[in-house]
């Protein structure tokens, strides 16, 4: 179970205190990684069970897709509403599958001093899309991962040096201080401009 109530209250007070009172000598570098697409296999895990809910239906091949947006875009209109009743469904964040590597890569830019956090923005039209956020990133990671979550809708507002982020553009209120790495995936493969890594490339692309 997740801490509630007052001590989980201190912690994320104390949480924000650090995100926005930085020492430089204490860190090497700090590092935002989104979980959706980066961390958590978001669009397979909608098309496997899309394809198994509806095998009669027309499907997008992973390779096949492109631009970044919600996928059932790129669908006909009368499979969309199949697609957004798996991601909105109870359970959908909580089950999604790991991307290979993430654990590790995550686990060895900590031990080198860096500081790392989850930054996740929230899919509001899933009222159970937090908790099971914040349950999944205990189970897969440690509960102490738990307390470097960060939940936001602008991820510019964030002091870090990077933000390791599948979606290509990601803007908001004011410039922000760090470095946009795109995550590699097939709907972000015609974006250029920016440097872009996996968890199987990541230690060559920051080195």
């Amino acid at each position: 179970m997740l801490p509630i109530g007052r001590n989980r209250a201190v912690v994320i007070k104390r949480f924000w205190k650090d995100i926005y009172n930085r020492d430089e000598k204490q860190s090497l570098m700090r590092y935002l990684i989104d979980r959706d697409g980066v961390l958590a296999d978001f669009e397979r895990s909608v098309l496997e069970t899309y394809r198994e809910r509806h095998p009669e239906k027309p499907f997008v091949p992973p390779e096949q897709r492109s631009g970044f947006f919600y996928m059932e875009q790129q669908y006909p209109e009368d499979c969309r509403p199949l697609l957004r009743e798996i991601y909105n469904a109870q359970h959908f964040f909580r089950d999604l599958p790991l991307i290979t590597g993430a654990t590790d890569a995550l686990g060895e830019l900590e031990q080198q001093g860096n500081e790392v956090f989850i930054c996740t923005s929230p899919l509001l039209s899933n009222p159970y899309c937090i908790s099971e956020k914040l349950e999944w990133i205990e189970r897969q990671f440690s509960h102490d991962w738990v307390d470097r979550t960060i939940f936001i809708k602008d991820k510019t507002i964030i002091l870090a040096d990077f933000l390791i982020d599948d979606r290509p553009e990601v803007t908001g209120v004011q410039q922000p201080t760090w470095e946009h790495i795109l995550y590699t995936q097939p709907y972000n493969r015609d974006v250029s401009g920016k440097r872009r890594l996996t968890w199987q490339d990541w230690r060559t692309v920051l080195r």
